[in-house]
């Protein structure tokens, strides 16, 4: 019996080893574009692990198929498997069969790892035609959506609105005090609601009330020479400065020219209920 070349023989032993290969195959059938497909082949030969020399590269196959990049994964028992996911990337018009790529991987131990073509048929996401027949019809109509349940949040929006017209009506209540108090305490803010009652700023009355009130201001009596001390002590009188120089030197005219004998002629469009405004202006932003 002649023997067999050597190379002849390894060649003989490689093809008896691909063909034992191991492979796990994906369902040959009902795939749509977008599904992967997985090829997993077993890295072991007669018990004999097998390590791949080079992996298959990941790259678009035909039409219909793109090969993501491979990887060796482990099963429960701790065997190594290659797998090699394919994916669809278009959808046909009509069922269509197509196959994996068949190949064939060299390993380190130079037993190379058979995978042969599989079969598999893909088909488009939606039938060109329908049947139009009872239920089975193109479009369908809107599927009714079940309410969500609101009583809680319906308890917790109005527990939130009534909480803010608390805060509301508790603001609207400070401020209505703290304005109350001011006019009731403030030396300007007094005399300004005097005045309005009064009515007439002509009458001696009138000017009375803002006299006690710069006083007041003060804490002393003011006259036109101690105007200057009053605006050291209260800066934020000094814009009114020209208007106050001019209240007391039509006040003198008033009360003590003709209280001397002299008779002289009264202003009386003289504008009062304007300066004792703007001294409670100043006063309140002065507070503020």
């Amino acid at each position: 019996m002649k023997r067999l070349p050597a190379a002849l023989l390894a060649l003989a032993m490689a093809a008896g080893a691909a063909a034992a290969s191991t492979v796990e195959q994906p369902r040959a059938f009902g795939h749509v574009i977008g599904d992967l497909l997985t090829q997993r082949v077993l890295l072991e030969q007669d018990g004999q692990p097998l390590q791949p020399a080079a992996l298959p590269a990941a790259a678009r196959i035909d039409l219909w198929l793109e090969r993501r990049p491979p990887r060796i994964e482990s099963d429960a028992e701790g065997r190594r498997w290659l797998a090699i996911d394919y994916q669809v990337i278009n959808a046909p018009r009509a069922l269509t069969a197509i196959s994996l790529p068949a190949l064939s991987i060299a390993t380190a131990s130079g037993v190379p790892l058979s995978l042969p073509a599989w079969a598999v048929s893909i088909g488009p996401l939606t039938p060109v035609d329908v049947l139009g027949e009872g239920d089975l019809q193109l479009l369908r109509p809107d599927r009714p959506v079940a309410p969500l349940p609101t009583h809680a949040a319906e308890q917790q929006m109005k527990l939130s609105l009534l909480a803010l017209l608390a805060v509301i009506a508790a603001w609207f209540g400070w401020w209505a005090w703290r304005n109350r108090r001011e006019a009731q305490q403030l030396p300007f803010a007094s005399a300004w609601r005097e005045l309005r009652r009064i009515g007439d700023p002509t009458s001696p009355e009138a000017w009375r009330v803002v006299h006690r009130a710069l006083n007041r201001s003060a804490g002393r009596v003011v006259h036109g020479a101690s105007l200057p001390q009053l605006l050291a002590d209260a800066p934020y009188l000094r814009p009114l400065q020209p208007r106050l120089e001019d209240f007391y030197r039509e006040s003198t005219r008033r009360f003590f020219a003709e209280s001397a004998g002299a008779p002289t002629a009264r202003n009386a469009a003289y504008p009062l209920k304007p300066l004792c405004r703007a001294l409670r202006d100043a006063e309140k932003r002065h507070r503020q």
